[in-house]
């Protein structure tokens, strides 16, 4: 079968094909799918899936543009740990929003009767004139949805029950709603609902698990919420609209408070992002809990750089399969004791404010099973890491000559223009570095990390740090004696971040992490006037996608390898800031970096939230 003629075929009669963890999703209008072709889809599905993913893959690589000498599909491949394989996961970053804009499709759910808040309604028709000026579709309501059939089994009545609804197609990015305030008739509804999920949940499902989509339809029939007609989560954002929310907003409020107050906004509208509107600004909120601020006269910018990026690279855990897993004795390793101290040197600063239980901030069941779903099981929330990078590892020759290069081998799925290897497996990168090309080797990189949830500033070094290491492809350390199905021990959500810093300062500020070097992630900023001689600040107009996506970590590579081009003799320190997100550190020397956060944050130069962003975006050009 020609499974290109098969596919295009099928998309032409209005078939939508789509692959969701490894498995083939189908959409049909009635009639086209006949008892042949489906034996054709079971017989074919791996090569069907094969095609859909590679389509996808050349769609977007010709997109990629090359930056600073490199092609970003290199980056990508380097720092995601691919060997040359194409799958789902190794597409091309796309860091332009609005070639972001131009991928995406967009709809916006009808609007409830009687709805009359003006400073929504009138943001909501802005909202869809920018998405369609930077190239976005939007899908009236009636053609972004389609009928949908939902089965639930009644044990007591021992019958099995279809119920239809319109739903989102999988294909949407995402819905925009507005948030209903909710009458006493629709509480004492969701009341009702909340009881029937804990009762389906216990005696029914048990421990067998469903979908977010499932969940909310379970426990949300008496609200009429967005998410619950979402057909494919993984794909489909839910953006929700409301009034500003002026405690989240807040600077003189606790970082630690508004976790609590944003997490609980995010599960309570049933969303992924929630835009918080007033007569004059704009604030936006994911699960990233930044506390972002826009004047009303900005939209232009906020669509493009902040909610467009957001809504294109969602937020996914790095799941275990993607490493090879091993052990490793953190208490023999030197730089699992530096990370040690270096948490708890950073007590004091107040940036790692401690995490939470979810059960101890969310208090209906099923927005707790939801939030579980998204944290792919974790049973705590925190924000921040700490990382200490271990020298890199370099084997034969760190630099070649021309000569050399064009002697050496081209790699399966790289460009040889970019990338090349020697007889013993040693691969070699050309960059280029204030306009001269140089032939470097890609060193081996490992790292010592504070697992996801763990108490950054109080780490146990039996039991919360991981070794992470990229070199073809990813590797996970865990702690010699851990069981992964007794512990409660994931890496961090951004470790493509750790390792794309550690890798770019190899290459391009070698000085800097020569001896190792400590590397911090907090949701904060610096202000500008905080910075003193030798000390670097970038990455401040970049896109905002969310901070420990594949994105970001390009962009923090980007961010390492722009100082290379300025003749900078010495570094000391460079501050990555991922807007709406927060910053990334990497020093030369563990106290140093302490002493200067500790100075800082004592002089309140340096504090969580958004409060000295205006300063950088102000004052510093890249």
């Amino acid at each position: 079968m020609n499974t290109s003629e098969f596919v295009t075929s099928l998309t032409q009669q209005g078939v939508y094909f789509w692959v969701d963890n490894d498995k083939l999703k189908i959409r049909s209008p009635k009639g086209v799918i006949t008892p042949e072709i489906q034996a054709d889809l079971a017989a074919y599905k791996t090569e069907i899936i094969n095609f859909i993913r590679e389509k996808n893959i050349i769609k977007n690589t010709e997109l990629v543009p090359i930056i600073q000498g490199i092609n970003l599909q290199t980056i990508g491949h380097l720092i995601g740990g691919y060997i040359g394989q194409e799958n789902a996961e190794d597409k091309p970053p796309i860091v332009d929003p609005r070639i972001m804009a131009q991928q995406l499709i967009v709809t916006f759910k009808s609007l409830p009767e009687n709805y009359k808040n003006p400073e929504i309604l009138q943001f909501r028709q802005d909202l869809q004139h920018y998405f369609q000026e930077y190239g976005a579709k939007i899908l009236p309501w009636e053609q972004a949805t389609t009928e949908f059939k939902h089965d639930i089994f009644f044990p007591i009545i021992n019958q099995k029950k279809t119920f239809k609804f319109r739903g989102v197609k999988a294909e949407i990015n995402a819905v925009i709603d507005v948030e209903i305030p909710a009458s006493w008739m629709r509480k004492l509804g969701i009341l009702v609902a909340e009881n029937w999920y804990y009762f389906y949940s216990k005696f029914i499902l048990k421990k067998r698990e469903i979908s977010v989509s499932n969940i909310a339809r379970l426990s949300s029939w008496a609200e009429d919420h967005a998410a619950k007609y979402v057909e494919n989560p993984t794909n489909t954002q839910v953006i929700v609209l409301t009034e500003i929310d002026d405690d989240f907003i807040n600077p003189d409020i606790p970082y630690q408070q508004k976790i609590n107050i944003g997490l609980n906004t995010l599960v309570r509208t049933f969303s992924e992002i929630v835009i918080g509107v007033a007569v004059d600004k704009i604030s936006i909120l994911n699960m990233n809990l930044s506390d972002s601020i826009f004047a009303k006269n900005e939209i232009e910018t906020f669509v493009l750089n902040s909610l467009i990026p957001k809504i294109f690279v969602p937020i996914s855990p790095l799941l275990l399969n993607r490493f090879e897993v091993g052990q490793y004795q953190p208490k023999e390793s030197i730089y699992a004791k530096n990370l040690v101290k270096l948490g708890q040197e950073l007590a004091s600063t107040g940036l790692f404010p401690p995490g939470f239980k979810l059960d101890e901030v969310i208090k209906r069941k099923s927005h707790r099973d939801i939030v579980d779903i998204i944290v792919n099981g974790r049973t705590g929330v925190s924000y921040g890491f700490v990382a200490y990078a271990e020298p890199p590892q370099y084997f034969g020759a760190k630099e070649i000559n021309i000569t050399e290069w064009e002697s050496l081998l081209p790699i399966a799925g790289f460009d040889s223009n970019e990338l090349r290897q020697n007889a013993q497996g040693r691969r070699y990168l050309k960059t280029s570095i204030q306009g001269e090309d140089v032939f470097q080797q890609i060193p081996d990189v490992w790292l010592v990390s504070s697992r996801s949830g763990s108490n950054k500033t109080n780490l146990n070094i039996a039991s919360d740090i991981i070794r992470i290491g990229l070199k073809e492809k990813l590797y996970l350390e865990l702690p010699q004696g851990i069981h992964t199905e007794l512990v409660d021990i994931k890496p961090s959500y951004d470790i493509y971040v750790m390792l794309a810093i550690s890798l770019a300062a190899a290459l391009y500020a070698p000085k800097l992490i020569q001896d190792g070097a400590p590397i911090v992630h907090f949701h904060g900023y610096p202000a500008f006037n905080w910075f003193q001689a030798n000390e670097y600040c970038v990455g401040v107009h970049n896109p905002s996608v969310p901070c420990g996506t594949y994105e970001s970590g390009v962009f923090n590579f980007l961010g390492i390898s722009s100082l290379a081009n300025q003749a900078i003799a010495n570094i000391s320190l460079v501050s990555l800031v991922e807007p709406d997100h927060g910053t990334n550190f990497i020093a030369h020397d563990m106290d140093y970096l302490l002493k200067r956060l500790k100075t800082g944050c004592a002089e309140g130069q340096i504090e969580l939230g958004g409060k000295h962003f205006a300063s950088l975006k102000a004052k510093v050009n890249n």
